[in-house]
């Protein structure tokens, strides 16, 4: 069982806040950018993930919620990294028990949490903030 859906309301309403801006630059951190489905706004969500192959993976740890659903609902979004911003595509929501796509310890934790999904998406590239 993923985390409890009430700490996902706690972290959304305070924790975010302080993380997003460490987000952005430390390792295995990043924020996704995305769009609301029914509201349209913008929201910036702190996330783990890391990298694999053409893209970045994101392990559900609070299972599929409110982000997972805009960024399916979307196909595409922006996500921070280490201080650079990439235009991704294609998300992809997999079951995955093994979670080999993460780093060992990683895995461990997740494993305890009993976390067995993951969304992956393409990396299209970084955002040209200059040229649009």
């Amino acid at each position: 069982m993923p985390l409890p859906s009430g700490l996902a309301r706690f972290n959304r309403s305070a924790t975010n806040h302080v993380m997003a801006p460490l987000a952005r630059h430390a390792p295995g951190m990043g924020v996704l950018v995305h769009r609301g489905r029914r509201s349209g706004a913008t929201y910036r969500t702190p996330v783990n993930v890391f990298t694999r192959g053409d893209g970045f993976s994101f392990a559900l740890t609070y299972g599929r919620t409110d982000w997972v659903a805009n960024l399916t609902a979307a196909g595409t979004a922006e996500l921070v990294t280490r201080g650079t911003t990439h235009r991704i595509s294609r998300p992809d929501v997999v079951e995955d028990h093994d979670l080999r796509t993460f780093p060992g310890p990683v895995r461990l934790v997740l494993k305890r949490l009993g976390v067995t999904e993951r969304v992956d998406v393409r990396d299209d590239g970084p955002v040209d903030r200059v040229g649009g």
